[in-house]
């Protein structure tokens, strides 16, 4: 990348066939919707991606068909966390040798009660920095048990320079946000908020530059964030407000699962399944999402007709 990474940059989901089996071509066809939805760049294997329900096999897979099927339209974010800081240092080597551009990695963490001190923190990334030529994003996500609070992460970004983006998703991501861009500046030139743009406008208002959602409505948003950077903020403002009893459903009613209800619905994907243990919404559920989505005549509704 020539300059850094702003705009909308939706997780692209791993799509599989009803009995649990990759659908390469199904991604393929995901890939290209999002290309066609204007979208500024994609991240693959994020936990929106289902990447705890693949094998390392399977990860490299997904990571080569995306990055194929990309061709250089638009930069690729490729997720490479791990625990084991030999094997996040591997997979970000891994990331750099297929063509990401950027790498997003949490802090290490495992289950509920492993975590890891603040200067360990902060060594973790400097290893993996120091094994690859490419910028990080560091992921503040609510699953991690490992804190990042805004002085760590100021703490973080100051000593490895390569971590040049944040995406902040945690509860008061706007203040979290509103912190390291006054501390941090020109520092970091990528904060981001994810948790599918629930808060997106606070988190616009409070300095982030993007927002990394999901592939249920990217291009909508992506104009929304576009048009709030180019400071049109009334009717961003308005246009995400329109998106967002929808977003609401997406994020507190069917979670990863809504993207692919959708991308199913209009007929880009052949199934919407998750792996197992991940079970499906239920019909009332569906049927909602189903309901509001169609009141907004999505891309993703369209696209394949």
């Amino acid at each position: 990348m020539t300059s850094p990474l702003t705009g909308v940059v939706p997780v692209v989901p791993t799509i599989f066939h009803e009995d649990g089996a990759l659908d390469l071509p199904g991604l393929r066809r995901v890939v290209d919707y999002l290309v066609d939805a204007e979208v500024d760049g994609m991240c693959a294997l994020a936990n929106y991606s289902e990447q705890f329900s693949l094998t390392d096999a399977e990860r490299d897979e997904v990571a080569a068909t995306v990055l194929e099927q990309v061709a250089g339209r638009v930069p690729v974010i490729l997720t490479t966390s791990h625990f084991s800081t030999r094997i996040a240092v591997q997979r970000s080597r891994d990331a750099q040798r297929m063509g990401a551009a950027v790498v997003m990695l949490m802090p290490p963490f495992f289950g509920a009660t492993l975590s890891v001190s603040g200067p360990d923190v902060v060594g973790f990334f400097a290893v993996v920095a120091d094994a690859i030529d490419i910028p990080i994003m560091v992921q503040d996500a609510p699953m991690s048990t490992t804190p990042l609070p805004a002085a760590l992460l100021v703490d973080l970004v100051t000593k490895v320079s390569s971590v040049r983006y944040a995406k902040i998703e945690v509860p008061f991501a706007a203040d979290k946000l509103a912190a390291l861009v006054g501390a941090l500046g020109d520092r970091l030139p990528g904060p981001f908020d994810g948790e599918e743009s629930v808060t997106l406008i606070p988190d616009l208002d409070a300095g982030a530059v993007g927002t990394m959602c999901s592939s249920m409505v990217p291009g909508e948003l992506g104009r929304i964030v576009r048009g709030y950077l180019a400071g049109n903020r009334d009717a961003a403002v308005a246009g995400w407000e329109t998106l967002l009893p929808l977003i609401h459903f997406e994020n507190r009613q069917c979670g990863l699962r809504a993207q692919k209800i959708l991308l199913a619905e209009g007929g880009i994907i052949a199934s919407e399944a998750t792996r197992a243990p991940l079970a499906p919404v239920s019909p009332r559920t569906r049927a909602g999402l189903l309901e509001l989505a169609r009141r907004h005549d999505p891309l993703v509704l369209r696209w394949a007709h």
